[in-house]
């Protein structure tokens, strides 16, 4: 079985991206067209929502397991290697004709067009790329923390309450007719476009309370950030749980559906790689990784250390705080206590499941850890029994996580620094007979 795999993997190890999109492409266009059909003859009488995933550990359903194998088999993984395999030669031409930028528009906008046409299966599979994406996010700026910052923080699910809350405050008061905020102030036609600057308007007051814990964590050095970011998590959850007009522990809902649409949330999932690749790559990204490394040397080379740490954590925070606001506004409702220790937990499952320092990697953890817990749904509470197990076998086994301090390499981008480096130094006039002199 391993040699079989390894002959897999070495067939398919430079086949190019888009040449999987249109494998991937080709099989959403076979469940299309014929899932329905292949559904009933394998007795599952509707097409399983999400690879089903939930039918695995479904005592109820176990029967089925069998059909759901085959279907996932013939509708997914056939057509996706067959095409990908096919179309390999003239996928890798033109990719080779695209300029990087132009390469990444275009790899973007063919994995929407994958995302959404997949997702018109069913409302179910909707959501959950939704709040995958949103759990994308909230690993991202986590990692800027707990990775590249290398402390530990357990606020995220504080902050992410603060952005749902302040994003659902503004949206309903603004665009809805509610009991508790009178007729609505804007037309409510206005809601789409105002959202993106009531997601920033949630993220730059997610930040500012960040400012609380920033301010005495970093005059001070070692588990001192855990230990007040904990506080910070309690204290927030208590005050949303003891604003009655907010409806308090009975939650807050009425929010306009604003990010019902899957490129809401994926525009943003995109501005948010993008803003954190280009800050770990910039010159405080790198001083961020040199108080990781070694703080007083990093202040020795002149490196502001408070100031450093003191944005990586904002930036943090304000990115959970914009996720927040998207998780308010995808479900329609929030619970204070749907942003307990528990979610923080399941964040930092997410982040040393996929790596520290790793951008890819986050992105690899909180897809991962989406599908683990898609199929271990029918398990309920016990799931989070089981979960933490495996979290414990994978950092036996790789204790950076899978992609820790290292990034998922894209063939585009090998294939491009191979050329770079066998084209090497473009030699000047005359440099050759300069160097046979």
């Amino acid at each position: 079985m391993k040699a079989w795999f390894q002959r897999l993997r070495r067939m398919y190890a430079d086949t190019p991206l888009t040449a999987w999109m249109l494998g991937a492409l080709v099989a959403v266009g076979v469940e299309w067209f014929f899932g329905a059909d292949l559904a009933a003859i394998l007795g599952l009488g509707t097409p399983p929502s999400f690879f089903g995933l939930s039918i695995l550990l479904d005592k109820t359903r176990f029967m089925l397991i069998p059909g759901v194998l085959l279907y996932v088999i013939l509708v997914y993984l056939l057509p996706t290697f067959l095409v990908a395999k096919v179309v390999t030669p003239w996928a890798r031409m033109l990719e080779d004709r695209l300029p990087p930028r132009v390469y990444v528009i275009f790899s973007l906008a063919f994995l929407y067009l994958i995302m959404h046409l997949w997702s018109l299966g069913s409302d179910y599979r909707l959501l959950v790329l939704r709040l995958l994406g949103i759990n994308i996010i909230l690993t991202l700026s986590l990692n800027l923390v707990n990775g590249w910052m290398g402390e530990f923080s357990v606020a995220v699910a504080g902050f992410m309450a603060v952005g749902a809350y302040v994003a659902s405050i503004l949206m309903v008061w603004g665009f809805v007719n509610d009991d508790v905020f009178g007729p609505a102030v804007f037309p409510e036609s206005w809601a789409p476009f105002a959202f993106p600057v009531v997601l920033i308007i949630a993220g730059a007051v997610t930040a500012v309370t960040a400012l609380l814990v920033a301010i005495p964590s970093f005059r001070t050095r070692g588990d001192y950030l855990a230990i007040i970011t904990l506080a910070y998590l309690f204290i927030v959850k208590s005050t949303f749980e003891n604003l009655d007009f907010i409806g308090g522990p009975r939650g807050f809902m009425n929010q306009p559906k604003v990010a019902e649409q899957l490129w809401v949330v994926f525009i943003w999932v995109v501005l948010a790689i993008w803003t954190i690749r280009n800050y770990v790559t910039s010159t405080y990204g790198k001083a961020t990784s040199a108080v990781r490394d070694n703080e007083l040397a990093a202040e020795m080379m002149t490196v502001d250390t408070r100031k450093v740490k003191t944005i990586a954590f904002l930036t943090h925070a304000f990115w959970s705080g914009v996720a927040g606001g998207l998780y308010a506004h995808v479900l329609g409702y929030i619970n204070p206590s749907s942003f307990g220790l528990v979610k923080s937990a399941e964040i930092l499952g997410m982040l040393y499941l996929g790596g520290l320092n790793s951008v890819t990697g986050s992105v690899l953890g909180a897809v991962l850890f989406t599908l683990l817990s898609e199929i271990l749904r029918p398990l309920r509470r016990a799931k989070w029994i089981v979960i933490p197990i495996i979290l414990i076998v994978v950092m036996i086994k790789r204790p950076r996580g899978l992609l820790g301090f290292q990034e998922l390499q894209i063939p585009f981008f090998r294939r491009r620094q191979a050329r770079e480096r066998a084209q090497g130094p473009s030699s000047g006039p005359g440099r050759g007979q300069e160097a046979q002199a």
